[in-house]
């Protein structure tokens, strides 16, 4: 399959069971919102794809992306609602786990994904630091607050990839870079 053929996939990675842990997924549901409303235009065989808590049985899309797209919870110990924009040659440097903690099975796919050759040419993690990861649903509100931004740091990266227009992008708060470059 050429590379043009292959999809650009954004994954939400989470559990709606643990509070903010759910973040990445929510992140996912609202953009496909704004495809649906026509706000956002993603280009024919761009995925939108509720992860969950990934394991190997999610290989396959990882395998056969062409980039990948990761949001979900990190705890890179910033201050809660934080979002953070991981670039793909700090993902690949990373050993498995530290920017998920050993909260799911993220860093084993990726590693699977390297060792077996069929890593994503471009991969990018778009995270929000969490406030609470306990049992219970919904997120808390200062993490609810910062899915607008979050969103809008996906759109960015999916225009970086190629993957819409520049032109495109809902009408939700700007972020400046320096909430996305990382945290003190």
């Amino acid at each position: 399959m050429s590379d043009e053929g292959r999809p650009i996939v954004v994954l939400g990675i989470g559990n709606v069971l643990l509070r903010d842990d759910g973040v990445g997924v929510e992140i996912v549901r609202s953009l496909e919102r704004l495809v649906d409303r026509g706000a956002v235009e993603l280009p024919p065989g761009t995925r939108l794809l509720d992860g969950g808590t990934p394991g190997l049985g999610l290989l396959p899309v990882v395998s056969q992306a062409r980039a990948i797209v990761l949001v979900d919870a990190v705890d890179l110990g910033c201050a809660p609602g934080s979002v953070v924009v991981v670039d793909d040659a700090t993902l690949r440097h990373a050993p498995a786990g530290p920017l998920q903690a050993g909260r799911d099975g993220l860093g084993d796919l990726l590693v699977a994904a390297r060792l077996m050759g069929t890593r994503p040419g471009a991969m990018v993690l778009v995270g929000v630091q969490p406030s609470e990861i306990e049992t219970g649903l919904g997120l808390t509100d200062v993490v609810r607050a910062a899915v607008p931004a979050a969103v809008q740091a996906t759109i960015r990266e999916l225009e970086r990839l190629g993957a819409v227009a520049a032109s495109a992008g809902p009408a939700v708060r700007d972020i400046d870079d320096a909430e996305t470059a990382g945290c003190d």
